[in-house]
């Protein structure tokens, strides 16, 4: 595609824009550089935060690359079934997060989810863990800064290589200063700045479209418009097998592995003040999670629409976005959504990294290359992580350019990741018989079936029509061979070896922990709307009521 097709017509007011955005992001940084004077400010902003900024923080990690590329080109190719992976596969484990797993993640006083395996299984499953989501967050920082770089390349025309750089630098620059506070705080503007920037493109395209009625006339399929049985993203023809997919692959597998054990996600909440704080994290970050889809999903329904390029196969679905804004918005607008698109793969890419080098700090070399070493050793080597972890995602990015529709590529890696990754906390967090070597062999067994799977759904010629998915049914089932290989393998494992004894998995096994435990006593005098269950059955409550309004 010619670079032309997404160069937006810029004016200086909006570079003016965007440019005050980038004032207050390196602002917030240097800001919060006066803060950090340990290795635990650095990379847990000293477990002080309070609940409504990590649960911003919580939300808008998440509202980078995924969100707004992805979800607005399954919006061109799928519609509303889209609304799953919000519905179904985002806010049930966000609710149970909150509720049952936050407790051991926090009262454990674990760094990282990797410290936490170490703790529960040893130093086999800790050490694959720390090493595979570290690479798993490299790949997916490349995503979302090689998006950066096409939003920095269309409006300045600069080539991919000098936008990679200046992005990168960009975000790099923050995180070096200010750590996971810096990231937070920014995270918590770049909320507010993709809503500002998203809502009015979505209400400028229903209305060139004529509103609900004229994009249901203009889009003429109607299945586009329900989320049920959502055999188009499911890839299932069948209706049964596709609520089946969906609801396992995506709402179980996929989506507990994903926001129950992934680092990214969870560090935001260890960051908070309080142990109810933590509880209430993902909690809160799932009430505006729920209503993202309509000004993510909807925008790219509009494309398909109105933008000849998509419509006449000149631009990819993951075009979408930047093509509406192209075409619809005035200048002035357009600096708003710019900056607010800016916003999004920063806060996405930055979470990806100050992730990362609290694992890579801790994990990794603090655990087995240099150990007891002064705390200033450890907080310099993470900013130099931050540094290395930088250049390396400029080039994974470029693997990104391979995928029309990013969400194929994150769904997949999340598929080699997160579902095994998933599969043997839950055993070990209720099963206290598994033991150390099930926690590794299981994980390596489900990542390479995982991988095995895709090799044979992508580069062979099997006839199977499991292998033989369209839409993203290949990831669904890709993490659904994972978690069921690491159960399997872990059962049978822990069948001939020994597990650790009881004292040792107080705080890290559910049947061996007394209640009351972790429990915050501060919460009790709370009113019963500000608590963490009540909370969550409300926010599961709205979910249920959009799935039916919009099935």
């Amino acid at each position: 595609m010619e670079p032309s097709v997404l160069r937006l017509d810029a004016s200086w007011v909006d570079y003016a824009l965007v440019a005050v955005y980038f004032v207050f992001v390196l602002g917030i940084g240097w800001a919060a550089k006066a803060k950090v004077s340990s290795s635990i400010d650095f990379f847990l902003s000293g477990r002080g935060l309070p609940a409504w900024v990590t649960g911003l923080a919580f939300v808008s990690a998440n509202l980078g690359a995924v969100e707004i590329i992805g979800q607005s080109a399954n919006g061109v190719q799928y519609g509303f079934q889209t609304m799953h992976y919000f519905w179904i596969g985002a806010v049930p484990a966000m609710v149970f997060l909150g509720i049952v797993m936050m407790p051991f993640y926090y009262g454990s006083k674990v760094r990282s989810v990797p410290e936490f395996m170490r703790k529960r299984f040893g130093n086999g499953a800790h050490l694959v863990n720390a090493i595979s989501f570290a690479l798993a967050q490299l790949l997916i920082a490349g995503v979302n800064l090689f998006l950066l770089a096409t939003i920095v390349e269309a409006l300045l025309g600069w080539p991919l290589w000098v936008a990679l750089l200046v992005a990168g630098i960009i975000v790099l620059s923050y995180i070096t200063l200010g750590g996971l506070s810096a990231a937070i705080y920014n995270e918590v503007l770049q909320f507010f700045v993709i809503v500002a920037a998203l809502a009015p493109l979505t209400i400028i395209g229903l209305n060139r479209v004529g509103g609900w009625d004229g994009l249901k006339e203009a889009v003429a399929v109607e299945s586009h418009f329900h989320t049920w049985p959502g055999t188009e993203i499911s890839g299932f023809e069948n209706p049964v097998w596709s609520v089946v997919g969906i609801v396992l692959g995506l709402g179980f597998v996929l989506s507990f592995g994903y926001w129950t054990t992934n680092f990214v996600e969870v560090q935001r909440a260890m960051a908070s003040d309080s142990i109810t704080a933590a509880r209430k994290t993902p909690i809160i970050g799932a009430f505006p999670k729920m209503f993202i889809p309509f000004v993510v999903v909807i925008p790219g329904m509009v494309a398909s629409v109105l933008v000849a390029d998509l419509a006449e196969g000149r631009a990819e679905p993951n075009d979408a976005i930047l093509l509406l804004m192209r075409d619809l918005l005035p200048n002035g607008l357009l600096g708003v959504a710019i900056a607010g698109l800016l916003a999004a793969f920063m806060a996405g890419m930055a979470a990806n990294i100050s992730a990362f080098n609290t694992v890579i700090s801790y994990d990794i070399w603090q655990t087995y290359v240099v150990k007891d070493r002064d705390d200033d050793y450890y907080l310099r080597f993470g900013r130099w992580a931050t540094v290395g972890a930088t250049v390396i995602a400029i080039f994974t990015a470029l693997l990104a350019q391979n995928f029309s529709n990013v969400m194929d590529y994150l769904q997949t890696l999340f598929g080699f990741f997160n579902a095994p990754l998933f599969a043997t906390f839950i055993l070990g967090m209720f099963w206290k018989k598994m033991t150390p070597h099930a926690g590794w062999s299981g994980l390596v067994a489900g990542t390479a079936s995982a991988v095995l799977y895709w090799y044979i759904a992508t580069f062979t010629d099997a006839t199977a029509s499991i292998f033989n998915l369209p839409g993203q049914g290949t990831a669904f089932v890709a993490a659904g061979v994972a978690f069921a290989v690491d159960i399997l393998v872990s059962v049978v494992v822990t069948m001939f070896t020994t597990p650790k004894p009881d004292h040792e998995l107080v705080g890290f096994v559910s049947s061996l922990t007394p209640k009351g435990h972790f429990d915050d006593y501060t919460e009790k005098s709370l009113p019963w709307y500000q608590r963490t269950v009540p909370l969550g059955c409300i926010c599961l409550a709205m979910a249920v009521g959009l799935n039916v309004v919009f099935a």
